[in-house]
């Protein structure tokens, strides 16, 4: 691995077209009656269009937080966020409730599908509120599933369900996908199959791509890898050779 430049030497005011979102002095404080929790303590961080980023770091470190605030889920205690120009700080929310709609995709550890749907139906509810999105079985043949639409989750196995999940979180077209622990349920042949789904989406639409994981290896599948610990960004360093899901060391 070697080290790439600091982010925190990114301008928060470039306006680089290959800039997508940059977040400068991020804090996060959770409180809890007398109570008081940091989660960030001012995080730099910039993602780049069309690149595929892990970000690494043990449980309690405020990977989750991060990817929270930066999907529009939560809001920073302090620091500025942008996404493609538009200050997200100072969104409210029926601003944000469109940035999540419109240009961001989520997956999750676990599937969140809905049992009484099939995966074609599953795909669709996300499909029927998106301003120009894939039909749902493209989608699906996207991530390899294109002959299981109309089997329900119960008859697909796990890793079948998350990408289910992946094409259900692409099928509008976002510009920027975000991944929190997808592959941690799964055993190491399956979490590859899900990773070679995230890694066609990155490559095929050149959609940005954030994995949160605990898992070291998949940090070699990446074009960054940053690495957290209590509330910060410590460092942040790019392979000397991005590598396929296939090739690493589970």
């Amino acid at each position: 691995m070697e080290h790439a430049p600091p982010i925190s030497e990114v301008s928060p005011n470039s306006t680089g077209s290959d800039i997508l979102m940059w977040g400068k002095g991020l804090e996060r404080t959770y409180v809890t009656g007398e109570v008081s929790v940091k989660a960030l303590r001012g995080v730099d961080v910039s993602l780049r269009r069309g690149e595929l980023v892990v970000l690494l770091g043990p449980s309690g470190s405020g990977k989750s937080t991060l990817l929270n605030i930066l999907g529009g889920l939560d809001r920073p205690t302090a620091g500025e966020l942008h996404f493609d120009g538009y200050n997200l700080t100072t969104a409210d929310d029926s601003e944000l409730t469109r940035y999540r709609r419109r240009s961001v995709g989520f997956v999750f550890q676990f599937y969140n599908l809905v049992a009484g749907l099939t995966a074609r139906e599953n795909v669709s509810l996300v499909t029927e509120i998106a301003e120009n999105p894939m039909k749902p079985d493209e989608a699906l043949e996207l991530v390899g599933l294109g002959e299981r639409v109309k089997h329900f989750p119960a008859q697909l196995s796990g890793g079948e369900q998350q990408r289910v999940a992946v094409a259900r979180a692409i099928a509008k077209r976002p510009q920027i996908l975000f991944c929190d622990e997808p592959t941690g349920a799964l055993d190491s042949k399956t979490g590859v199959r899900v990773l070679e789904a995230l890694e066609r989406v990155n490559r095929e639409f050149s959609t940005t791509i954030l994995i949160i994981t605990h898992n070291v290896g998949i940090g070699e599948i990446a074009d960054r890898v940053l690495r957290m610990q209590d509330g910060r960004i410590i460092e942040e360093t790019a392979p000397n050779r991005r590598l396929k899901s296939s090739e690493i060391t589970w």
